[in-house]
């Protein structure tokens, strides 16, 4: 991806996320959460995203082949 070029994927809750403030994924089951606040983010504490294969399969499948 060209450093002009802006790429999104789409989360769980109709939400879009731009990849580029992506801080950290985590793999949990069918489901990824993902961070992308500057400050971090608590997996508990509901600042941080889900992209669960069932609901967004198109960005899952994007995101996950970097856990393969």
């Amino acid at each position: 991806m060209e450093n002009n070029q802006v790429s999104y994927i789409k989360a769980d809750g109709n939400k879009i996320i731009n990849e580029k403030y992506i801080k950290w994924i985590t793999k949990i089951d069918d489901c990824l959460e993902l961070c992308t606040r500057s400050v971090g983010c608590g997996t508990n504490d509901g600042t941080t995203h889900k992209i669960c294969k069932i609901n967004s399969l198109d960005s899952y499948n994007k995101l996950k082949k970097f856990f393969e």
